[in-house]
């Protein structure tokens, strides 16, 4: 179970960002340009969404999420799965996650959410330099 906490939800901005398209104020070119890795994260990290692309309506949306942190050393900047976070909240006092919607058909990408997990700097996940403190 995770403890999500400082979480950030970006419907607005894509709201915004949706209705500037549909205006022809933003291309299509501009809002559906995944690149190949995020394309493969979403194929291969990614959990399935049922509700279709704000732009292309196909129902081949994902959810990928993406760790950042310094305490997670080369992993930062990396796709992980659900069960992966889990795991990572009980070993690191604190990472970033944001959850990217991808649509593997047009290749429409947006950040939906982002928060912190991480054991706070309590129990057996406290950093190295916390546990290198503690008497």
């Amino acid at each position: 179970m995770r403890n999500q906490r400082h979480i950030v939800d970006y419907a607005l901005r894509k709201r915004a960002l949706l209705r500037q398209y549909r205006a022809g104020t933003v291309s299509r070119a501009e809002v559906c340009d995944a690149g190949p890795y995020l394309l493969r994260a979403a194929e291969y990290h990614g959990e399935h969404i049922e509700h279709p692309c704000p732009v292309c309506t196909r129902r081949n949306m994902s959810l990928v999420a993406w760790v950042f942190g310094s305490e997670l050393g080369q992993a930062s900047g990396s796709a992980r799965r659900p069960d992966e976070l889990d795991r990572m909240t009980q070993l690191f006092s604190e990472f970033t996650v944001f959850v990217v919607e991808v649509c593997r058909m047009c290749r429409w990408n947006h950040v939906a959410i982002s928060y912190v997990l991480g054991t706070g700097g309590t129990g057996p996940g406290r950093s190295r330099a916390q546990q290198a403190a503690a008497p």
